[in-house]
């Protein structure tokens, strides 16, 4: 039998909503299953449209992020489409959270 987690999802604007998540379920899953939606592409982890940041708490990737480099993991960030919660979460979500991956070369 699988537990049950509160996931708080944060986006930058303000919004806060808060989902339950069974440990066996992704956050995307457990978010659109609350009626909340996400950035998503491929499910699989393999182009970062879904990267959180992990605030508080604990979660595990079902398989390697192959979208993240080591320091993003380092950093806190994670691939919601393949991450299960081990513990009550704070994740900030939301498209910014993508683009601060991502160098700018314009600067």
């Amino acid at each position: 039998m699988s537990e049950r987690y509160e996931l708080t999802l944060e986006w930058d604007v303000g919004r806060v909503e808060t989902v339950r998540a069974k440990s066996d379920q992704t956050v995307v899953v457990a978010a659109l299953d609350g009626g909340v939606q996400l950035p998503v592409g491929c499910l699989t982890g393999a182009c970062a449209t879904c990267t959180g940041e992990l605030l508080s708490g604990e979660l595990h990737h079902r398989r390697p992020p192959r979208s993240l480099k080591p320091r993003h993991v380092d950093a806190g960030y994670v691939l919601l489409c393949i991450a299960e919660p081990r513990s009550d979460c704070r994740i900030r979500v939301g498209s910014k959270v993508q683009s601060e991956l991502v160098e700018n070369p314009w600067k």
